[in-house]
């Protein structure tokens, strides 16, 4: 394969974490700010965490459910190339939080039947990227990073995409090479799958993790 896969390592808390990512060649780092989840980091971390993210290396925020309170806090203080959002957010108001804030928008669809899958079509139109994982248990307290994976066949038979997706949900580096090629995901997105314990990045998981997604 020519194009080289991107991996995204989502929930990153420590300056360690960005330079594992950095040197095992992960395209995308991912900043979490939803409070109860184990990754979470408040805005001057994240901002530390920022500026020392090497260029070239695309610094995501994940929000879930945010007001634009929230949002403007954000932006005016994390230097960010994407918003990530992982809640219920509609059509709407991601094209809303596109336009206002000015930052591409990353959208999260929970899958787990083919309905789910459908429902991708709606925010194609209107965020730059999806990102498609496995829908939350109905108990869970986390939106995502629950080590879940959904039946990848429901996405081999999409066809067309009209927008760039990654492929998350219970990715592990014993997984991902068989998960890139059953669904032919050229992007790929882990949390809780190169930790060694929850919000503990693991750098030579992170390493083994992308050389597997990769095929090197």
């Amino acid at each position: 394969m020519s194009e080289i896969l991107s991996v995204k390592i989502c929930g990153v808390t420590q300056p360690a974490d960005v330079h594992a990512v950095s040197d095992a060649g992960g395209r995308y780092i991912g900043f979490n700010f939803f409070a109860k989840s184990p990754r979470y980091v408040d805005f001057e971390v994240a901002r530390a965490l920022a500026l020392e993210t090497p260029v070239g290396v695309a610094k995501v925020g994940l929000v879930v459910n945010a007001d634009d309170a929230m949002l403007q806090a954000l932006t005016d203080t994390v230097p960010l190339d994407f918003l990530q959002l992982h809640g219920g957010e509609t059509p709407e108001r991601t094209a809303e939080i596109r336009a206002r804030f000015g930052l591409p928008v990353i959208k999260v669809v929970g899958v787990a039947t083919a309905q789910d899958v459908a429902r991708i079509d709606s925010f194609e139109a209107v965020a730059d990227q999806i990102l498609v994982d496995a829908k939350a248990p109905k108990d869970a307290v986390l939106p995502g990073g629950n080590g879940l994976a959904f039946d990848w066949s429901l996405l081999a038979a999409r066809k067309y995409w009209r927008k760039p997706w990654m492929l998350a949900g219970g990715l592990t580096p014993e997984n991902v090479a068989e998960a890139v090629a059953r669904t032919g995901a050229r992007q790929v997105d882990v949390a809780s799958g190169v930790e060694s314990a929850p919000g503990v990045k693991d750098a030579a998981m992170i390493a083994d993790f992308v050389a597997q997604a990769q095929g090197v």
